[in-house]
C-alpha cells in the first residue's frame, strides 16, 4: 500500500536591512493571488535579520500588506539619511564615521519603538508556526536560533521572550546597530543571525530534517520556499585596489558576506536536494537584477523615498512573475498540517 503523503512545508526569507521590503511586496502577491493568510499555509517560518522581523510579524498572522507598510513608514524613522563629512582628509558619509568612532551607524532606540508598535509585548509562546529565527550569541560565541518550544525537541527556552527582543537579536547588525542586550537570558549579548545564515534555508531544513521529516517521524515530504532579498550580484571591474581598510570597504565588507552565504545555501540546496533519501521540493525566487546605476539605492540601509519607491518596484515585479507560476501555487493547495 502506498503511503499517504504527510508534506512539512517551510517558507524562509534572506535577511538585508530596509531591502526586506522586496520580500514582503512578493509575499504581499501571494496572499492577494490565494486569498489567505501565509501562517494558515507554513507549517515553519525562517528568517534572518530583517528577514527574521517578517517571519517573526508572519507567525502573529499579521498580512503581508501590513509588513510592507511598516518598511515605509518606518523605515526612513529607522534609517535615517546621513549628510557629508570631512573625515581624514576625505568626504564620507557622516554614516561611515559613526561606523569607525562612533559605536556604529544608529542608535536601536527607534529600532525598538518602531518593532513595539507592532509586536508589542507579545511572546514567543503566542506564535501560530514552528520558528527559526538565527542570531549570534556574543557572550557564548556561537551562534543562537530562536524557536518555538515544539515537543518534538522538547525545548524549554525561548517560548517566554519577547518577540522585540528576538528581532532586535536578529537583526543587531555589526557597526550599524548596537548588540541586543536581553535580561531573560541573563543580559547575554546578540548580533544579526546574518554573520553566519543570511540566508536561513539550510536551519529550516536541518530543524526539519531532526524533528519533523523522515523515517519513524511525523513527515515524509519537505517543501522549502525560500525568498531572497534584492542582492548586488553584478560583480566588479578587474583592477580595484587590493590594500582595502574599511573606509575602503565602508558598507561592502558586511554586503559582501550576506551576499555569499546567501550564494552558497542556495547552491547546497539544489545539491542536497537531489541527494537526500528524503523528497524534497525546493523553490528558491532570487534577487531582481539590478543595474549599476541602482546600486547606490539598493543598500541595507538606505530609506530615501526613491530607494523604497525602487525596492518596492522589485518586489512587485518579481511577485507578479511568481505568483503566476505551478510550483508556488503547489504550496497553496493544502494548509499547514503542524498544530502548535
Amino acid at each position: 500500500m502506498e503511503e499517504e503523503e504527510k508534506v512539512f512545508k517551510i517558507l524562509t526569507i534572506d535577511g538585508g536591512g530596509i531591502k526586506g521590503l522586496y520580500s514582503a511586496q512578493i509575499l504581499k502577491h501571494f496572499e492577494e493571488k490565494f486569498q489567505c493568510n501565509l501562517s494558515d499555509y507554513f507549517d515553519m517560518f525562517c528568517g534572518t535579520s530583517t528577514g527574521g522581523l517578517i517571519a517573526l510579524a508572519l507567525s502573529l498572522k499579521i498580512p503581508a500588506s501590513e509588513i510592507c507598510n511598516f518598511y515605509d513608514n518606518e523605515g526612513p524613522k529607522i534609517f535615517t539619511n546621513f549628510r557629508k563629512v570631512k573625515f581624514m582628509g576625505k568626504s564620507y558619509s557622516n554614516g561611515t564615521r559613526k561606523q569607525i568612532v562612533a559605536g556604529g551607524k544608529f542608535t536601536d532606540t527607534q529600532l525598538k519603538d518602531s518593532l513595539t508598535k507592532i509586536f508589542g509585548k507579545k511572546k514567543i509562546g503566542e506564535s501560530n508556526n514552528l520558528l527559526c529565527i538565527p542570531s549570534y550569541n556574543v557572550t557564548e560565541a556561537r551562534p543562537y536560533i530562536f524557536k518555538f518550544d515544539h515537543k518534538e525537541g522538547d525545548l524549554n527556552r525561548d517560548n517566554k521572550a519577547f518577540y522585540v527582543d528576538v528581532a532586535l537579536a536578529t537583526s543587531a547588525a555589526p557597526t550599524y546597530f548596537p548588540m541586543a542586550e536581553i535580561s531573560y537570558y541573563d543580559n547575554k549579548q546578540f548580533i544579526d543571525g546574518g554573520v553566519w545564515g543570511n540566508n536561513p534555508t539550510l536551519v529550516g531544513y536541518l530543524e526539519a530534517l531532526q524533528y519533523f521529516v523522515g523515517k519513524n517521524k511525523s513527515y515524509n515530504k519537505l517543501k522549502i520556499l525560500s525568498v531572497s532579498s534584492l542582492s548586488l550580484t553584478g560583480g566588479k571591474p578587474t583592477g580595484l585596489k587590493r590594500q582595502r581598510s574599511f573606509l575602503d570597504w565602508k558598507d561592502e565588507l558586511f554586503e559582501t558576506s550576506l551576499t555569499g552565504q546567501s550564494f552558497f545555501t542556495d547552491f547546497f540546496m539544489k545539491k542536497i536536494a537531489l541527494l537526500n533519501d528524503v523528497a524534497v521540493d525546493y523553490v528558491r525566487i532570487p534577487s531582481s537584477d539590478i543595474s549599476s546605476s541602482q546600486e547606490a539605492l539598493v543598500q541595507l540601509d538606505v530609506a530615501t523615498p526613491a530607494a523604497l519607491d525602487l525596492i518596492r518596484g522589485k518586489g512587485n515585479d518579481m511577485g507578479d512573475v511568481y505568483r503566476k507560476k505551478p510550483e508556488i501555487a503547489d504550496f497553496f493547495k493544502q494548509k499547514k498540517l503542524y498544530k502548535i
